[in-house]
């Protein structure tokens, strides 16, 4: 596609939206026009994404659209240095602060059931925690951004951070913070679609509102042998089933119980045939943990507990921990940027108390460095939602306007707080 924000020949995308929702107050210099007429095409460019969808670190197609779409807005994008993700200043007043708006763009490995024209043509490779919504509202925002600057309207700097590698760990905001992704930033913000959210509410909280998340995998190992004689060798099987139904019990009775700690294993594995007693087996999982303090003591912890429940077994333990991310605790005063943005992009209704959520977020990284607050953007649909991370998980796309408006007005108003 020459430009992802054409709307294709004969496409049936809706092309009447309201210019702004009722009791919201407009954008400036009749930007909610220009984001009318260009709602149909930001569908479109969402359809695309979701269509070839790209795994964490592998964003190499998504990065060059972005990359192509903000060149084509007359500003100068740069690319991350393995190529897969972007950085973009749009400059106001040279003397003005620096805000940064973040959008995640990597996609998860599952496979697409949706019957849907814009289902994934990547076989494996699934946009199933909604970052094709992420990206196409960030790039909505550079337009509409872009064209104030050209005015001489903005009052400040504002870097537009397309992310890979958010699904992973290490943690793709890490490269975006060694790339100088935050130099000179005082404050950043970004949106996560939430399906249980209806278009126009968006969830706000102070404080922590994801948990802490880290990977967890054990290896065991033992000579093998007959299932006949158990009492030869190391009952691996055995020690598997012991690891994965005591240990994460066990490890939540170390810590308080209102740190919320879940460690929770997703794979385990062992063995190919019925008499064969495996010499090799493993489990792997994650630890979440809502509180920073246990985050910390968890890695200990839950060695100590590992060792303790796997010793009379006889298996040889290997355990990797592979430390993930913070939780993101959201910024007071950032909240209260995004409050008032709320209010102005949908109408004081528009605001929802939002719980903090056992999912975690690599926008934590970014908050260790400079203030700043994640936002919960519906994107519910009519009927039963379908969670995130779930293979037919989609959105409903009026979502979209929505959250170019709502990042449009958070900008403004933490360039204008900030100076």
């Amino acid at each position: 596609m020459t430009s992802a924000l054409t709307l294709p020949s004969g496409s049936q995308l809706a092309s009447s939206w309201p210019e702004a929702p009722t009791g919201s107050q407009p954008l400036p210099l009749e930007l909610d026009h220009l984001l009318a007429l260009r709602v149909p095409g930001l569908i479109a460019t969402r359809r695309h994404i979701h269509s070839h969808p790209e795994l964490s670190g592998e964003e190499f197609e998504t990065a060059a659209l972005v990359h192509r779409e903000l060149s084509l807005a007359g500003l100068k994008p740069r690319l991350l240095p393995k190529g897969n993700g972007v950085i973009c200043d749009i400059d106001g007043r040279p003397d003005g602060p620096v805000i940064a708006l973040r959008a995640d763009i990597d996609a998860l490995p599952l496979s697409d059931p949706k019957d849907v024209p814009y289902r994934s043509t990547v076989d494996g490779v699934c946009h199933a925690c909604g970052h094709d919504v992420h990206t196409t509202v960030m790039l909505g925002v550079g337009m509409l951004l872009a064209q104030l600057a050209d005015l001489g309207q903005l009052d400040g700097r504002v870097r537009l951070i397309f992310q890979p590698a958010e699904e992973i760990l290490p943690c793709g905001s890490l490269e975006v913070i060694e790339a100088g992704g935050l130099d000179d930033v005082v404050q950043i913000f970004a949106v996560h679609c939430d399906p249980n959210l209806p278009v126009g509410k968006v969830g706000l909280r102070v404080g922590p509102i994801t948990a802490a998340a880290d990977n967890v995998t054990v290896r065991l190992t033992g000579p093998g042998g007959h299932t006949a004689r158990p009492h030869l060798t190391v009952d691996l099987v055995d020690a598997l089933g012991r690891l994965v139904t005591e240990v994460p019990t066990l490890v939540s009775r170390r810590v308080p119980a209102n740190s919320g700690l879940l460690l929770v294993f997703g794979h385990a594995s062992a063995g190919t045939r019925y008499n064969v007693i495996p010499s090799e087996a493993c489990a792997a999982g994650t630890l979440r943990v809502m509180d920073r303090d246990t985050w910390d003591q968890a890695p200990k912890i839950v060695a100590q507990v590992v060792r303790d429940v796997l010793a009379p077994t006889g298996a040889t333990v290997d355990l990797e921990y592979l430390r993930g991310r913070p939780p993101v605790t959201n910024d007071a005063r950032a909240i209260g940027v995004l409050t008032a943005a709320t209010a102005a992009a949908l109408g004081p209704e528009g605001i929802a108390e939002t719980p903090q959520s056992m999912g975690g977020e690599d926008f934590s990284w970014y908050l260790e460095h400079v203030p700043g607050a994640l936002a919960r953007l519906g994107v519910g649909r009519n009927g039963p939602n379908v969670d995130l991370h779930r293979a037919s998980f989609d959105v409903d796309e009026r979502a979209i306007p929505v959250g170019v408006r709502l990042m449009v007005q958070t900008a403004l108003r933490a360039l204008a707080a900030a100076r």
